[in-house]
């Protein structure tokens, strides 16, 4: 059969172009003597738009995430003809894309394609971060530990991601973690393995020589970030597992579950906590189930109520007032600190019965030291409010109620509530929290300065006081940041006449820095750790007695 020649489809340059714009592919050309990348086809739809038609290696330099420059370096090294290019990076404002190509025969040039990373491996990189998933992880992570040496894996989980997500909306949270993932990617040598492998969990499989993983992880991680007008203070609970590679290595699955099992255990002793896995956290799921029979009806008999930390004036030394905490008395355990049994109230749905409770109970508690103990004049106690009981029906009753009931002037009974509590709808919460204001009960705002706050939202909430969490106040010492932290916390409070109240004040020194801060307040093992009702009564009688709380010197 023949054809006349102008009854053929000839494929010029502009059809060229078009079809790769609609396949989402574009072509490029290396010229290393003219230092000059081309770029044509799909280069806006591929983030590669700033590039095109040609530009210097310094400008795609420049275009490339800091984290993949190594990768954008392998692509401009000239290599022998024929040589194979293939590296995986995202540009500025662009997907993750796959760069193939060769150097052709003459040497002194390179070509071949961009295609978005999706069309190659879209079910082995994490969408969000480009990390590799947990699957992916595992496959990659049991190749790896067929190699002899040390590896060592280390899983970090980010604290209070589902607060994020009730206070941010879904859609900002991801921005925090895509902005965590590439922090991870940049502070890992490009030969360790790193995934998402769940929601709020990273992973990071290495060769230990040279540097601690988990540090470098919390260095990287655990700096903050601005999303969206929101400051973002992430903390990490890290656990950490070493094994020896070859063909006794463990399974990567089961060297992952191991790192989760100390993930745990460190989530276990607070935020920002790390732990290394040991036998000993094998038993912890048995212990789990019997603990949630023992939770059922624990609260009704008693077992769980309230320990009180002292709060003091750091100006003058003076006991001020306690925050009850919550602590179980199990009859066959002993005292269970809340981290070992909280999330477990969470879970089963107890905690706005845990909440009335402990209210009821400490008013009950402070009302029977103001009536022996009259010299203790304007003594209060704080109450957490816990995640979303600011919205349970009957709050506002129930704090009228308690405060009649005991007799308690306004202010003495503090409800402290979390940042992510008022976020979530920050309009329904600042009607509720003047409700309760005009009841007569105390409201501050805890943990500030680890959460997700708005200035503007700040200054149209009837808060009287603000807690600064004790992270930052343990660490102002040793870290710029908290310092700085704690120094604006304390001007904030300050300028919006708010009482300012310091966690973690851990020893004399301390308590003077913060006081030289203009730091109302200060609690913290310095000066006691949660009290018994017995002993915080000593306390209160020797604080009363001396004129001033005592204070560890050093700690």
């Amino acid at each position: 059969m023949s054809f006349k020649i102008s009854q053929r489809r000839v494929w010029d340059a502009t059809a060229t172009l078009e079809a790769l714009g609609a396949a989402e592919v574009a072509l490029w050309l290396w010229e290393p003597e003219a230092d000059r990348l081309r770029v044509n086809g799909a280069s806006r739809a591929l983030g590669l738009g700033p590039l095109a038609p040609d530009c210097s290696s310094a400008a795609f330099r420049a275009l490339t995430l800091p984290q993949d420059r190594a990768q954008a370096e392998d692509i401009l090294k000239v290599r022998p003809p024929g040589s194979e290019i293939i590296a995986r990076l995202r540009t500025r404002g662009g997907e993750i894309c796959i760069w193939r190509g060769t150097w052709l025969e003459d040497g002194v040039r390179a070509a071949g394609v961009v295609v978005p990373e999706v069309k190659f491996a879209a079910s082995e990189r994490d969408s969000l971060t480009g990390l590799l998933d947990r699957q992916s992880f595992i496959a990659r992570a049991r190749e790896r530990l067929s190699n002899g040496g040390v590896h060592e894996l280390v899983v970090a989980d980010v604290d209070r991601l589902r607060r994020l997500n009730e206070a941010l909306g879904h859609e900002r949270a991801d921005l925090v973690l895509a902005a965590l993932g590439s922090r991870l990617a940049a502070a890992f040598p490009c030969e360790a393995l790193l995934g998402r492998i769940g929601e709020d969990e990273f992973a990071v499989l290495c060769d230990p020589a040279g540097f601690e993983p988990a540090e470098l992880l919390r260095t990287a991680l655990e700096q903050p970030l601005r999303v969206a007008g929101f400051d973002i203070h992430p903390t990490l609970s890290i656990g950490a597992v070493s094994a020896e590679g070859g063909e006794d290595a463990p399974e990567a699955a089961e060297l992952l579950r191991r790192a989760e099992l100390a993930v745990e255990a460190a989530a276990a002793n607070g935020r920002g906590s790390a732990a290394a896995y040991g036998r000993s956290m094998e038993t912890d799921g048995l212990s789990r189930l019997a603990l949630e029979a023992d939770l059922r009806g624990a609260i009704g008999r008693g077992e769980i109520t309230p320990f009180f930390q002292p709060v003091v004036r750091l100006s003058t030394g003076a006991l001020s007032g306690f925050e009850a905490l919550a602590r179980w008395i199990h009859p066959r355990r002993g005292m269970l600190p809340p981290d070992e049994f909280l999330p477990l109230v969470e879970e089963m749905g107890l905690m706005s019965e845990l909440g009335e409770h402990m209210m009821r109970t400490s008013a009950r508690q402070l009302a029977k030291w103001r009536d022996t103990h009259p010299a203790v004049g304007a003594l209060t106690v704080s109450v957490n409010l816990s995640t979303g009981e600011i919205d349970r029906p009957g709050l506002v009753h129930d704090v009228r109620q308690v405060l009649k009931e005991h007799d308690l002037p306004r202010g003495a009974l503090k409800l402290e509530v979390t940042e992510s509590d008022i976020m979530r709808d920050p309009e329904r919460a600042a009607v509720i929290l003047r409700t309760l204001r005009e009841a007569g009960a105390g409201l501050a705002l805890d943990d500030f300065g680890t959460g997700f706050s708005s200035l503007s939202y700040l200054t149209r909430l009837p808060f009287d006081t603000l807690k600064i969490d004790r992270y930052f106040v343990r660490t102002m010492g040793s870290n710029a940041g908290s310092a700085k932290i704690v120094r604006s916390v304390v001007k904030l409070g300050q300028d919006l006449d708010l009482e300012v109240v310091a966690e973690g004040v851990e020893n004399a020194e301390m308590a003077r820095a913060l006081q030289a801060l203009g730091c109302d307040y200060g609690q913290g093992f310095g000066y006691a750790p949660a009290l018994s009702p017995q002993e915080a009564e000593v306390y209160l009688n020797e604080a009363y007695v001396d004129g001033a709380a005592p204070v560890k010197a050093r700690g």
